[in-house]
């Protein structure tokens, strides 16, 4: 498993690789653009947060995640188009585009999506807020009282963190690290004097992004109302006191994206640890790829900004809404149940609770979990039973985002403080995660547990984890497989399906490729799974191309596809060859899709939608119905380059005819029947609404899942029982 795949001419996200001869050769105008289909995925996370249907908090959260997603997409793809032009592409993507063509075509989509998204904050999400009782106000509008109320506590709180910094002969234009929130502050020094320029920077990792107004006039507010005011404006409105003796002409809020995308040199480093912690650093200094500035910044702020950081007008964004919305995320901290969606209680299966024998009900038979609307609580559960059990000798799992308070990092401590044999792979090289997951590897280290801090040249995003327990017909071993991360937290809004299995054919498997990721060897072939960077990407091709042969022969060829994000060429070009023969083919892809479908002659009997909705649809499921014998495969990987050959992936079978049955016959269609939260994708790469047909009722997949959760294990069994 050590070291890189031999599949080197693939080095971005493009899959660039050229058709094979079996059939026709494809243009680039049959491929999508992997950025501009991400926007058009961002798009539709903005039209959740303008839907009136969701409760006002989570319409902002949609707000918040659309400027967090905007965040990481400068960081780390428009990073990576700046770098490309820098350094000058050989190769274009699939779809043709040059770097400097997709960087001023992200541009162009982008300003009319941040001009919807204020005029939304502005003209119906603030409006919206104070009919509920919260006022998000600017300092100028309050009366006299609460100013004052609010100067002390900004004397007394903010004042003494904050440090100005003026731009003259002795002072330097200072350094701004990555995502700060600024203040471009014009002042004189004296009545006559020039205009000069200084900095503020607003501590939002210090302070909340929005300050309450103290309740000192509670006859102003409504009843059980706050009022609240954005940090920045605190600051700008007591600016005096920061700059005692100088007229402020004006204050403007700025913000700087930087290169956050971590370039790891694991060759010339001693050990992984330590070179993603020297990375680690790097990112807030980072080369600016956007800067966001407000419409009343005037031209002398805004080009003293570009010219001392040395970019183009091309990265400049004017936001009328607040910058950074992110932060907006607060706001679902307010004890406000009437403003959110209601609490549910996800369902656990029989014999599956904390007071059950999870082992002996795994014995028995493999049980699938769907997430959230089943709990996340039993896979927790399973690892607690293990760690105290004295039947169970070793515990291996593989660990990528793992979250801040984590039940599962606590069951393996407790496996090794009772003697346990306890292996963890933990992924340092997480995006976002490298300092979490450095802090978990230390201290399971220190526990003595047997630690791995990923591959060098791959990324191990395979979600597995092995529990070997003494019986009494010898060791049997226990494994649970899933399409999401062992996060506790995750598992309450992300779409995952898990998988419990004592199979001793996936047990082995389990144990050949803990054995490669910890020993270093390098295995080719598995008994039941495919594992990329070796076996995956072929695993799909073959199945899709016995998928093709059969429908020629036999005219009853069906593929489904659900996940998160299609790209990689030789996949869409076996998917475009299938849909050339007449195979029927249905693809769920809630992010980026590069295939273009309905296209005559190449790809009439493809359809793509994508769910976005109140959980994130993270769940990867593969079908083809294989002449009437069905295989359905789960796992961690997307049909993206970067999974096929630059990481350890694992797809694994639903052998279980029963739990297949119920995913292919009951919870796959509902996904693909949503007519209330689906969108078609059309050749042109835009996005509609899937209407509902005629006297056709409404169906919203995720309402459907939590409504009928509690009654899935009976429908797993009579599906069991029919097939």
């Amino acid at each position: 498993m050590a070291g890189r795949t031999g599949r080197q001419e693939k080095t971005d996200d493009s899959g660039k690789t050229g058709d094979s001869a079996k059939g026709r050769s494809y243009p680039s105008s049959l491929f999508i653009n992997r950025e501009l289909s991400w926007l058009e995925f961002n798009r539709r996370v903005l039209s959740e947060a303008c839907a009136p249907v969701h409760p006002l908090i989570e319409r902002i959260k949609f707000v918040s995640i659309f400027s967090n997603n905007l965040d990481e997409f400068f960081m780390i793809r428009v990073a990576g188009l700046q770098r490309q032009l820098e350094r000058g592409v050989r190769e274009p993507p699939p779809d043709g585009m040059s770097p400097q063509d997709q960087l001023a075509e992200i541009h162009r989509i982008l300003e009319p999506m941040l001009a919807q998204q204020s005029d939304l904050w502005g003209k119906e999400l603030i409006p919206a807020l104070q009919e509920a009782g919260i006022h998000i106000i600017s300092c100028g509008d309050l009366l006299p009282d609460d100013r004052a109320a609010l100067r002390d506590y900004f004397q007394r709180e903010v004042f003494p963190v904050l440090t100005p910094l003026a731009l003259d002969p002795s002072h330097p234009f200072p350094f701004i690290s990555n995502l700060s929130l600024n203040l471009a502050v014009i002042l004189n020094y004296s009545p006559r004097g020039k205009d000069n320029f200084a900095r503020v920077k607003v501590p939002t990792d210090l302070f909340p992004r929005l300050i309450r107004v103290p309740d000192q006039a509670r006859e102003r507010v409504p009843k059980d109302g706050i009022r609240m005011v954005f940090l920045e404006d605190l600051i700008a409105a007591n600016l005096d006191l920061l700059f005692p003796g100088c007229i402020v002409r004006g204050a403007y809020p700025f913000r700087i994206t930087r290169d956050a995308d971590l370039e790891i040199e694991e060759d010339e480093a001693s050990d992984l640890l330590t070179a993603v912690e020297e990375s680690i650093g790097m990112r807030r200094t980072g080369s600016p790829v956007r800067i966001e500035i407000t419409p009343e910044m005037p031209a002398s702020a805004s080009g003293i900004i570009g010219r001392k950081l040395g970019i183009n007008p091309g990265m400049f964004y004017r936001v009328s809404a607040p910058l950074g919305m992110a932060d907006l995320m607060e706001l679902t901290g307010l004890d406000r149940p009437d403003l959110k969606d209601p609490p549910f209680i996800p369902a656990v299966p029989h014999g599956l609770g904390e007071n059950d024998g999870i082992f002996s009900h795994i014995r028995d038979r493999d049980e699938l979990l769907l997430h959230p609307y089943e709990s996340f609580t039993p896979v927790i559960t399973l690892l607690r039973q293990a760690a105290t059990d004295p039947a169970v000798l070793a515990i291996k799992i593989t660990l990528y985002r793992v979250g801040k308070n984590s039940p599962i990092v606590d069951a393996l401590l407790e496996a090794r403080e009772n003697g346990k044999v306890v292996a963890a792979l933990i992924e340092l090289k997480a995006r976002f995660d490298e300092e979490n997951n450095i802090g978990w590897a230390r201290a399971l280290e220190r526990a003595g547990v047997h630690v791995v801090y990923g591959l060098p040249g791959l990324k191990v995003h395979a979600k597995i984890c092995m529990i070997v327990r003494r019986e009494q017909d010898g060791l049997r071993t226990y494994v649970h497989l899933s399409t999401g991360n062992y996060n506790a937290g995750s598992a309450r809004v992300y779409t995952d399906l898990g998988m419990f299995t004592a199979d001793p054919a996936v047990g082995a498997d389990a144990a050949d490729l803990f054995n490669s990721l910890t020993g270093g060897a390098t295995l080719l072939e598995y008994r039941r799974l495919l594992v990329a960077p070796h076996t995956l990407r072929q695993g799909i091709l073959s199945r899709i191309e016995r998928e093709t042969e059969r429908h020629r022969e036999h005219g009853d060829g069906c593929i489904i596809f659900k996940m998160n994000a299609l790209v990689d060429r030789e996949c869409i070009v076996a998917l475009y060859r299938a849909s050339e023969a007449g195979v029927r083919v249905m693809l769920q892809v809630r992010g980026i899709c590069c295939l273009r479908p309905g296209i005559s002659g190449v790809s009439e009997t493809i359809t793509v939608t994508s769910l976005v909705g109140r959980f994130l649809e993270h769940v990867r499921l593969y079908y083809f119905r294989n002449g009437g014998e069905e295989e359905v495969l789960l796992g961690s990987a997307d049909l993206m380059p970067r999974n096929l050959d630059r990481r350890v992936e694992i797809l694994f079978p639903v052998r279980d005819r029963g739990l297949a049955a119920w995913l292919v016959k009951t919870i796959i269609p509902v996904h693909l029947g949503d007519n209330v939260k689906n969108r078609v994708l059309h050749p042109d790469g835009t996005y509609t609404p899937l209407l509902p047909e005629p006297e056709k009722p409404l169906l919203n997949a995720q309402e459907w899942c939590l409504i009928t959760r509690n009654g899935w294990e009976e429908e797993k069994r009579n599906a069991a029982k029919k097939t």
